[in-house]
Parts: structure tokens; sequence; C-alpha cells
């Protein structure tokens, strides 16, 4: 709590109420309500990349898709990231039931969202935009697949590992041509659409955003939403159509859930194994399914 008090002296506010926002996976969140009852939020990210990120992403968007208004940055110091405070969007994250109606609003919204172009393939940090080696995006992919594999060595078993390792090559190789380069929001998931009366009002969370093809950014709404209600899928294609053309998902989700579920490991074991436990069983369990351990 020391950090937000520190940043609410930054940002200059007259504070009424704290409360920390749940399962923010990587960056710390807090609702702030001030004397005037405004609600607003103060966003703590992992890093001073994640920061810029979150902004410059933010910045794009804003009045081409339903995001939070920046208000204020603070660029950090030495023992803090930085923090931006952002405005509230009057709404609850998607988690319950997703009807027909909802899930064709979430395609167009996804749709607009991968319809900003971006100059190359890359990802904002602290110091601009970083441009893919090559501007490659299929070089960038291999290449995380590679990176991730010592930390993913040391907690799957040998012969899961070896499978993952095989399976990569066959799933990777028959990728269709990747789109882009266009904004990927890389965790598109109902925890960050924010609904009210049915509507979407809201796409929250773009510390991880990108420049990158949209192939990547199909996963999460594949596992969360398409898997629990198969009925939903196409109405959420029909929408996201309307606004532009999609690849061939049929090619794309078998490599991109094996890809994520891979990532998730590598990402618990540095983020902390104990404190993850249920996203990486989640991810083993994907793992497992995917290459038939």
């Amino acid at each position: 709590m020391n950090s937000i008090q520190e940043i609410i002296g930054k940002f200059k506010l007259n504070v009424l109420h704290i409360a920390e926002v749940p399962e923010s996976y990587s960056s710390e969140v807090y609702k702030l309500t001030l004397v005037d009852q405004e609600d607003v939020y103060v966003k703590i990210p992992f890093n001073k990349d994640k920061l810029f990120r979150e902004y410059e992403m933010l910045e794009k968007l804003t009045g081409i898709i339903p995001v939070p208004k920046v208000l204020d940055i603070w660029d950090g110091d030495d023992r803090t990231a930085g923090a931006l405070l952002l405005s509230a969007i009057e709404g609850m994250p998607c988690t319950g039931v997703v009807d027909q109606q909802l899930a064709y609003q979430i395609g167009v919204v996804h749709a607009k969202l991968h319809n900003v172009t971006m100059p190359g393939y890359g990802v904002q940090e602290t110091a601009g935009f970083r441009t893919l080696e090559d501007n490659n995006w299929r070089l960038y992919i291999k290449g995380n697949f590679e990176k991730w594999q010592e930390p993913c060595q040391e907690i799957l078993k040998p012969e899961l590992f070896a499978k993952c390792v095989a399976h990569f090559d066959g799933v990777f190789a028959a990728l269709p041509e990747p789109d882009g380069p266009c904004v990927v929001h890389m965790d598109f998931r109902p925890g960050n659409i924010l609904i009210k009366d049915n509507q979407v009002v809201g796409i929250i969370d773009y510390e991880s955003a990108r420049a990158g093809s949209s192939e990547i950014d199909f996963t999460k709404i594949n596992t969360y939403v398409w898997e629990v209600d198969p009925r939903v899928k196409l109405p959420y294609l029909q929408g996201y159509e309307t606004i532009r053309p999609l690849l061939d998902l049929e090619r794309v989700l078998p490599f991109y859930s094996f890809y994520d579920a891979f990532c998730a490991v590598a990402w618990c074991r540095k983020r902390g194994l104990e404190k993850n436990k249920a996203y990486l069983q989640e991810s083993l369990s994907v793992l497992e399914k995917l290459v038939g351990d």
C-alpha cells in the first residue's frame, strides 16, 4: 500500500477510498474513489516498458474502440516503474454468460482493434517503438518458443517436453501467411472486456499489446468463450467479418493454443510457481491434451 500512497501524492489526488483490484496478474491496479465521488484507476506496471506500452496503445486506440482515458502518467523513479491514472468505465468484466448478440459485438470490437495498422511488426518500449528483427513476425514467434524451452524444460516431464518441441515444427509449418502489422491485444479475454446492459463498453489492459499478426489474438476468446459455448462462435465471426476478413482460424487456433500454453509455463516459472499454481496446471493440461501425452 505504500507505493499507492506515494503515487496518490504524485498525482495530487484527494482520495476517499482505496480498493485493490483482484486478478491483475502482472501489474498492481487500484480503484480510487475521490472526495468528489469520482472513481479513477491507478495502474502500476511490472516494468517501465509496460508503462509506456499501455500509454501509447491507449492514446492510439482512443476514438476507435472504447478504452479508458489516460488522465495522467508518472514515469517513476529508481524504486517504482511508474503509474498511469485512468478514467473509470462504467461496466463489469464479461465473465458471465455470453449470448449471441454480445458475441457479435465482441467480434466487431475485436476487428476494429485489428484494423488499426502499424508501421512494422514490433513492440513499444521505454525508448520508443522497437521493430522486430528483419520485421519478421514468423522469426519472432519461433524465437520466443526457443527462448521458452529452457524454463519449460525445468518444469515439464521429459517425455512431455520432447513431444512439445517436436509438435512445434509441425503446427508452425501449417500456419497461413500472417496479416498485419496491426494492433494485437495479446490478452483478449472476458476479464478484459467490460460490458453494461449486454453491450460492450470497454476493452482494458494493453500492457502486453504490440504490432503483430491478428492470428495470435484469438486464443483466449477460443478457450474462454467459444469452447464454453460453441453456439456463440459463429455470431462472433459474423461480427468480426463486418469490419475485416478473418485468417484461416482452423489452421491458426491449434498452433496458438499450444504456443500460448507453452508460453504460460515459462511465465509461471519466471513469476513464481506457487503463486501461479492454478494457471500453471491449466497450461500443463492444455499441453498434455494437444500433444497427446
